[in-house]
């Protein structure tokens, strides 16, 4: 297994990691993910763990809790052996203070994942979303007590804009305090707004990226085909979709599932390995979450690490998934002298 850098940090992460959301099923929207209870939660950690995969992510709202408290079952005795990260903001009680990334919230949700997955300490804690109404300074002054008192190692940010980021990291330069040091993003050949802004702010500043649902939701993963109807065991169809239909381009989606078919018959891969290890080559990159819902699932999904697309075949791929750029970007783009793109345009 490949270890990355995290960011600015001295932490080393594998370059794919395992997500838990699919452990718990505590809810009809997690159920669509999956149902996994501790003896294969067991399993499949074991599987990572003999892969070289030491990451493990996880947050408070995955089935309420309920995933958290499956992970602890799963890597009991283990510990010192792997990463864990999870995640706080979201709704966990009843309104008005039991959300958003105010002290109250943060100080009452980080104790509950502590009791939950049984340890003393969190290795990389996100703010699973940007809280508008809190300051930005009460936050991360919070956050900085946390990594101060010895219960969080690192901090890091979830689904925030380009602003929201940077303002963020302004503030934690201004007091001394500890800065984001990754960001998790979703960002797939399906959908690729993440380098109009997020991945040039993580070049420039050092972020790194854990990146969620490469496979765009499993649109990306072989069994979504031109003209027929979507897989009914799948996800989407059984509305536990993290990404919105909406966003993505059926005609981009399956001219890309072309050339994937095209390039993973050149590798002797699997669509979702190519898929996947093209977002393993883009920069900033840190590691890839995938999730698995049985071992063969998770084995396939590991077989996306250890090899190269070719610079031609990366090539086609973002010829292939290419789409036009919004305002600002698209103006910035027509002077690249005073613009310079990052390396891959």
């Amino acid at each position: 297994m490949e270890y990355r850098q995290l960011g600015a940090s001295g932490l080393q992460v594998p370059v794919i990691s395992f997500g838990t959301a699919t452990f718990g099923g505590g809810n009809d929207f997690f159920k669509a993910w999956g149902s996994t209870q501790a003896e294969e939660a067991t399993r499949l950690i074991d599987i990572c763990l003999d892969a070289g995969v030491n990451l493990f992510d996880t947050a408070d709202i995955y089935s309420y809790g309920l995933a958290e408290e499956v992970l602890a079952k799963a890597i009991s005795g283990k510990r010192d052996k792997l990463l864990i990260s999870t995640k706080a903001t979201f709704t966990f009680g009843p309104p008005p203070n039991n959300q958003g990334s105010s002290r109250f919230h943060l100080l009452k949700q980080i104790e509950g994942s502590l009791k939950r997955l049984k340890t003393d300490y969190i290795d990389i804690y996100h703010m699973h979303g940007f809280d508008g109404n809190t300051p930005v300074e009460e936050t991360l002054r919070t956050l900085d007590d946390l990594v101060q008192s010895g219960k969080v190692r690192y901090i890091a940010a979830s689904n925030f804009s380009g602003w929201h980021l940077m303002k963020s990291l302004a503030v934690s330069e201004k007091y001394g305090w500890n800065r984001y040091v990754a960001h998790q993003v979703y960002y797939s050949l399906a959908n690729r707004e993440y380098e109009w802004e997020l991945m040039p702010l993580g070049i420039d500043q050092q972020v790194g990226a854990l990146v969620w649902s490469p496979l765009a939701a499993g649109k990306l993963g072989g069994k979504y085909r031109r003209g027929q109807p979507y897989p009914q065991d799948s996800r989407v169809a059984q509305g536990g979709s993290p990404v919105p239909e909406a966003v993505v381009n059926d005609t981009v989606l399956y001219n890309t599932i072309d050339v994937l078919d095209e390039i993973a018959a050149e590798t002797g891969k699997t669509i979702a390995q190519v898929a996947i290890n093209w977002v393993l080559q883009r920069p900033t990159v840190s590691s890839i979450i995938i999730g698995a819902r049985n071992e063969e699932q998770l084995k396939q999904n590991l077989g996306a690490a250890g090899w190269k697309l070719t610079t031609e075949q990366l090539k086609k791929l973002d010829a292939a998934s290419e789409v036009p750029t919004i305002y600002p970007y698209w103006h910035q783009r027509q002077n690249l002298t005073l613009n310079p793109p990052p390396a891959f345009y």
